[in-house]
């Protein structure tokens, strides 16, 4: 019985001790929670109690060379609701589906939501919002936000783009330069007590957005309104499917304007512009959406055609392969192998000087000029001249040339590129490298963005571009300034004439695949003044229907724009009549 007692009290003695132990330690964990962690857990508590609203910050707008505003910002409301807060939720429900044009079901799902804040429609009108916010409904929040705005709806759509409901940059520049033109949201801080409730005597706390940064283009509005109804036109007469047309300055590479029709509405980016879109599949609509949002200048390549005989005799006459008085002979075409290469005037054109191949837009001449330089040579030149890499122009989806590996580039490849076929560059690209051809042998990079500066006119930002890197001598650039006015003055390109200016440029025709399809590309490249060029063009026509030739429906667009724009520009006319009739001697 004493060993009974006595195990006993070791057993409570045990347990008081595991106790006293337990107490210790929740003693000390007090201590610690208190001193040491009271911090932490007092900010816990503060953001249980704490009701946090985005408020958005204005983005950027975009504006051109002048300092016209191309994309803006609207005032707008977003509509929420505040579920612990509504006192009266039949009347909100009622309130809001009417204003809002909203189905009343859409509303109720929302507003019964049990969550901290329910948004019930962002984008609505500032007057619909000021509206809502007058019937006093308890537990409903209008706060203030921006929705992108494009003060011209359809011009330059393809290079501005647009943003989403969230305002961030979906396609063009809007993506491109999004988190310089996003700026950083703020927020609206509010206490609540247990229930969430809105305490309103505590105020609310508010970090101010920072708003983003304003866009400063070379496009010029003026330039771009005229190229881009100039596309409209030929777009119309010759029932093309698309047209673009790009102006730049080939000293360094700056883009005045690219048009690309048919454009579509960037105050409604969603709506198709053809017709049947109401009868396709999801699927088939986005499809639709992408295709109408591609800009063909940099997203899609083509087979250039005789315009690329430009680079070709720049190579040649850079590898010293030929000059400009070597004579050839054109019987209509050119054997290589074993095909037979015809030329457009398949009677020939007979004897004559490189100068008068290029004014004839010759292929056996071009053909004769690629095999001398052969395929390691030509190859040279595509990476010399940077047609082997993107231009880095500064929008999205730049695609690459698509070209033979020189292992698999045999005498009839070699012969047809140097005429520009069996190989595919983007617009841009040919813009680029003709423009570094002419300007005196210095590869630029074409670009839109030029400053980026706070809405009142601080300056933040210079943007910088690669340039400077020599990919011809002088000398052969001012050779190739002389070919090509010579193609104007007298040659395939003089429905680019313009009396008192000196004009040079190339016309192109191509086909596409299958050639089976009779499907062409009608194009022309020009520049001026010819002898000091301040002003590159091209027109490229997708699919004309009737008459196809690029000299005879591409270059009179150009000598079209040229007749506005140059004046614009300041470009003053001299007598070249002189000139003219030597060229013609």
């Amino acid at each position: 019985m004493a060993r009974l007692h006595t195990f006993h009290r070791k057993k409570i003695v045990l347990v008081f001790a595991a106790v006293g132990t337990a107490f210790l330690l929740l003693i000390g964990r007090l201590g610690v929670l208190m001193l040491h962690d009271s911090g932490y857990y007092s900010e816990k508590a503060q953001e249980l109690h704490e009701r946090e609203r985005d408020i958005k910050a204005a983005r950027g707008r975009i504006l051109d060379a002048g300092g016209v505003v191309l994309a803006d910002n609207k005032a707008v409301c977003t509509i929420s609701v505040i579920h612990n807060q509504i006192e009266d939720p039949d009347s909100v429900i009622e309130i809001l589906a009417k204003e809002l044009e909203m189905e009343e079901e859409t509303v109720r799902k929302r507003v019964e939501k049990v969550s901290s804040i329910e948004r019930i429609k962002t984008n609505v009108e500032k007057e619909t919002g000021d509206k809502i916010r007058e019937y006093g409904l308890a537990g409903v929040k209008v706060d203030e936000d921006y929705r992108r705005w494009y003060p011209y709806g359809e011009l330059a759509s393809k290079v501005l783009g647009f943003t989403g409901s969230d305002n961030q940059g979906i396609i063009g520049l809007e993506v491109m330069y999004d988190e310089l033109l996003a700026g950083t949201p703020g927020q609206i801080l509010t206490m609540t007590d247990a229930r969430g409730v809105e305490l309103t005597d505590t105020g609310e706390n508010r970090r101010e957005p920072e708003n983003g940064l304003d866009l400063c283009l070379s496009l010029d509005w003026n330039i771009q309104t005229y190229i881009q109804q100039a596309a409209e036109k030929v777009l119309e007469q010759k029932q093309a499917d698309a047209v673009s047309i790009l102006v730049m300055r080939p000293d360094n590479g700056e883009i005045l304007g690219m048009a690309n029709v048919p454009e579509f509405d960037l105050n409604d980016p969603f709506t198709i512009n053809t017709e049947g879109a109401e009868s396709m599949t999801d699927e088939e609509l986005q499809d639709a959406l992408n295709q109408m949002w591609r800009n063909p200048c940099l997203n899609d390549t083509y087979e250039p055609g005789s315009t690329f005989k430009v680079v070709t005799a720049a190579a040649g006459l850079e590898e010293g392969v030929v000059d400009l008085t070597d004579t050839f002979s054109c019987p209509g075409y050119k054997i290589v192998e074993d095909r037979r290469i015809r030329c457009h005037k398949t009677a020939g054109h007979g004897a004559e000087t490189f100068v008068q191949g290029a004014m004839n837009s010759c292929n056996p001449v071009f053909i004769e000029v690629g095999l001398r330089l052969g395929v390691d040579a030509m190859y040279k030149y595509f990476q010399q001249f940077g047609l082997l890499e993107k231009t880095g122009i500064d929008l999205p989806g730049e695609a690459a040339t698509i070209m033979h590996q020189p292992e698999n580039m045999g005498l009839v490849e070699l012969a047809t590129v140097s005429f520009g076929q069996s190989f595919q560059i983007t617009p841009v690209q040919l813009a680029a490298t003709v423009s570094s051809i002419i300007n005196g042998g210095i590869r630029v990079t074409p670009h839109f963005a030029v400053e980026a500066r706070e809405k009142d006119g601080t300056l933040t930002e210079v943007f910088q571009y690669d340039s400077g890197d020599r990919i011809l001598s002088a000398e052969t650039s001012e050779k190739m300034r002389y070919i090509l006015e010579q193609v104007v003055a007298e040659g395939s390109g003089k429905n680019a004439y313009i009396e008192g200016y000196r004009i040079g440029g190339k016309t192109a025709t191509s086909e596409t695949l299958p050639r089976s399809a009779n499907r062409y590309i009608s194009s022309f490249v020009g520049f001026a003044p010819a002898d000091d060029p301040q002003v590159l063009a091209l027109c490229v026509i997708w699919n004309p229907q009737g008459v196809y030739y690029g000299g005879t429906i591409a270059a009179p667009v150009v000598r079209d724009i040229f007749e506005n724009i140059l004046p614009y520009l300041g470009i003053e006319k001299e007598n070249t009549a002189g000139d003219k009739a030597d060229a013609a001697a």
